[in-house]
């Protein structure tokens, strides 16, 4: 389709504003023209009383001259993720709007298309406090696709590189940056699993056309949260004296499931490659809690209890030490 003079002119006007001094000729090349068509659109720019000005000579050409009004920023979808992410990984506070950083933010965000806005407004709120500086950063492109799919809600086929690469469809529900790192929670249909896959790790994504529906009460952290504490080598479930909404007021959503087994007890079903950490984290709850499965963990526990009744009771210290 062929541009308007008027197209060609607000080109002309962003040529201009990047390249100062920019001649005639590579205004043409650039936008494939001829230099009477230049001439044409530098004029209807100065009809709009914006100054554009010409310098001959052998190191002259056209520049806007002072007191020009520049037009808004526009970005496109990938620049605009790419540059909420950057903020994110490098300002802890960009996720408040009262924060300048985050006011900016706020601003950029408002480049991007309402669907790719709504799931980067996710990934901001739910963005790691303290991200991980050792944690692979995604592929801009990469990340705006996949998150355009799950805007879109429409089947993805992803290439994923570990030791191995493999290829597989996913709907993908979201896109979430949890501990300084990016996942895409998304389900498989061929296995009707759940699975979280690190973005860094998608070498190549494609959106297909099949359509799905994500679930309606969706919580892309917990889920994903959740996600993360199962499949880990050593299994746990953990009886929680204290209702439900206390017990989740206190411990890491990192832990595992929360369920209610009545009014006043709840169970935590987890796992966790470091016994002794989770034992550590257990000790936030709200009330009384026993191991019933996993013996590594309970082991943690009492290992953890010793070492805290020892540091706060010099007699049991004593005792301690001369233990063969």
């Amino acid at each position: 389709m062929e541009k308007s003079p008027t197209a060609r002119a607000l080109q002309t006007l962003e040529l201009l504003q990047s390249s100062p001094g920019i001649t005639a000729e590579r205004l043409a090349d650039k936008l494939g023209v001829s230099e009477r068509a230049v001439r044409r659109y530098v004029a209807i720019l100065r009809e709009a009383e914006i100054p554009v000005e010409s310098v001959r000579g052998p190191y002259g050409g056209y520049r806007l001259g002072r007191g020009v009004r520049l037009p808004p920023l526009v970005f496109t979808g990938t620049e605009a993720l790419g540059l909420v992410m950057a903020v994110l990984d490098g300002h802890h506070a960009a996720a408040d709007p009262s924060d300048p950083v985050g006011s900016a933010l706020t601003k950029i965000m408002r480049a991007l298309p309402e669907g790719i806005a709504a799931q980067a407004e996710t990934v901001r709120r739910n963005a790691a406090p303290a991200p991980d500086r050792a944690a692979a950063r995604p592929n801009p492109a990469t990340t705006t696709t996949l998150v355009s799919a799950c805007a879109e809600r429409r089947r993805v086929r992803i290439t994923y590189r570990t030791s191995t690469e493999w290829t597989r469809e996913a709907e993908p529900w979201a896109v979430v940056i949890r501990h300084g790192r990016w996942y895409l929670l998304c389900r498989v249909p061929e296995r009707d699993a759940i699975r979280a896959y690190r973005v860094d790790r998608v070498v190549d994504v494609e959106i297909l056309d099949d359509v799905f529906d994500p679930p309606t009460d969706l919580d892309p952290v917990a889920t994903l949260e959740e996600h993360l504490a199962t499949g880990w080598a050593y299994e746990a479930e953990i009886l929680i004296e204290a209702p439900l909404d206390r017990v989740s007021s206190h411990l890491p959503r990192a832990l595992g499931r929360l369920s209610p087994v009545d009014d006043r007890t709840t169970l935590l079903t987890g796992s966790t490659s470091n016994p002794y950490w989770y034992a550590e984290q257990l000790t936030a709850t709200p009330g009384a809690f026993r191991v019933v499965r996993g013996p590594e963990i309970r082991a943690a526990v009492r290992a953890l209890a010793q070492r805290l009744i020892a540091a706060t009771d010099p007699v049991a210290e004593d005792a301690t030490s001369d233990a063969p």
